[in-house]
């Protein structure tokens, strides 16, 4: 105990001296998650709250148009503006003034009605049933299309979404206007109501609940544990600098020369350096509970999460420091280490989900975030976070992360031995 400790201290002052690798590792992280958050919260709120214009051209003029506007009105997500001609209107999207016009084609009310009396009637001759008019001379109905103006440099995602949409109000509208022919021919009564058009089938969000509430995640929820993780691993950088120092001053054969074995030395960088990791994760669970909202920003609840976090914290926390004890031990200048540090963190980063997230990357991204480390621990997180879990529930990330430190540390000895091995 008293090597480890003499090992753990040595690490304490090579940290403390190294002025400008405790600003990258306290500094640095809050300022980014402060920064992303806002960016990521304002867009959230704009998307929220703000409707988008779209121009409508109408020339029906009927009461398909009428509940196609009130249907698009009640989403509450588009801003209705009439407009006069479909030349005008596809002039303003095309030119970037709007990202969306609907054209409603004339007499659409008037020729779905002809075409679905047209079917109804011929249906119940076929039946046997006296219709009020004969289907042999009515004239056929030429079909109709509702056509949209989109702006070349709107998302695909949100053209799908409109389209569908729009497509699910006018099925809506022909099968209502089914029925009220049924019912026309049918019932003598007019009035009477013999099919009923409310929705069978209905959708309810269910959300997780935390005391018989619902618990909405938001922006808070998401980015804290990310980029936590992506501190926590940022450890890398200056673990593998220092390691690659060690031996290009030659304080590693000092080191040597006295009783003291490899893994006793990777013990005291694990004590201080998980030390590290655990005290970024307090600050950053700080400005989520207590800086977040005096700037607006939604307010981080950790209320009954508190120690299942840093359970995770730490298992992270192993998982960087066996990554980082390896890349120094490999490495042989610092030009080295801290080069591929940084930029295999980030790619870890980009593969685990704390850039984008997984389930919209391509399906092998998918597969390939697996082999992330940060990607168990972001799993972790967001158990805990978003899904009220147990610690049942981390354990298989949890194991992940421990194997991994595990393999990485005894690869690093292995490395250590090899190199000094007369």
């Amino acid at each position: 105990m008293h090597k480890l400790f003499a090992s753990a201290y040595k690490e304490f002052l090579l940290l403390k001296r190294d002025f400008g690798s405790v600003i990258i590792l306290f500094v640095m992280p809050l300022v980014l998650i402060i920064t992303i958050t806002l960016i990521q919260d304002s867009t959230f709120k704009t998307i929220e709250n703000t409707q988008i214009p779209i121009l409508v051209v109408d020339n029906d003029k009927g009461e398909v148009a009428k509940t196609m506007l009130e249907g698009l009105q009640s989403s509450e997500a588009f801003e209705i503006i009439m407009s006069a001609t479909e030349a005008e209107a596809k002039d303003l999207v095309f030119g970037g003034d709007y990202q969306l016009a609907v054209i409603i084609p004339s007499y659409l009310t008037s020729d779905l009605n002809k075409k679905v009396n047209n079917n109804v009637d011929n249906l119940l001759q076929n039946f046997g049933i006296d219709s009020e008019t004969k289907a042999s001379v009515q004239p056929e109905v030429t079909s109709k299309e509702v056509r949209l103006y989109f702006d070349p440099a709107t998302q695909v995602s949100f053209k799908n979404s409109v389209k569908n949409g729009i497509d699910k109000m006018i099925s809506k509208i022909e099968m209502k206007t089914i029925y009220t022919s049924f019912q026309k021919q049918l019932s003598d009564n007019p009035d009477d109501v013999v099919f009923k058009t409310d929705n069978f089938v209905t959708f309810k969000e269910i959300l997780p609940k935390k005391d018989n509430e619902e618990f909405m995640p938001n922006s808070a929820q998401h980015n804290v544990p990310a980029w936590s993780l992506f501190a926590i691993f940022f450890i890398i950088v200056p673990l593998s600098i220092n390691i690659v120092k060690e031996k290009s001053q030659g304080t590693f054969v000092r080191l040597r020369t006295n009783p003291v074995s490899y893994a006793t030395v990777l013990g005291g960088k694990t004590v201080v350096y998980l030390a590290v990791c655990l005290i970024q994760f307090a600050l950053m669970l700080a400005v989520g509970v207590f800086v977040f909202p005096k700037i607006g920003l939604p307010t981080l609840d950790v209320s009954g999460r508190l120690p299942l976090l840093f359970v995770v914290s730490i298992f992270a926390g192993l998982a960087a420091i066996g990554l980082g004890v390896l890349i120094g031990t490999i490495a042989k200048t610092q030009e080295q280490s801290a080069p591929f540090g940084a930029t295999f963190v980030v790619i870890l980063a980009a593969i685990g989900g704390v850039w984008v997230p997984v389930f919209i990357m391509p399906k092998f991204m998918q597969v390939l975030s697996n082999i992330s480390p940060m990607n168990w621990g972001l799993n972790a997180y967001y158990d805990v976070f978003l899904r009220n879990g147990s610690l049942a529930s981390i354990l298989p990330e949890l194991a992940l992360l421990l194997l991994f430190f595990i393999v990485t540390t005894l690869l690093s000895i292995f490395f250590n031995e090899k190199k000094h091995a007369v």
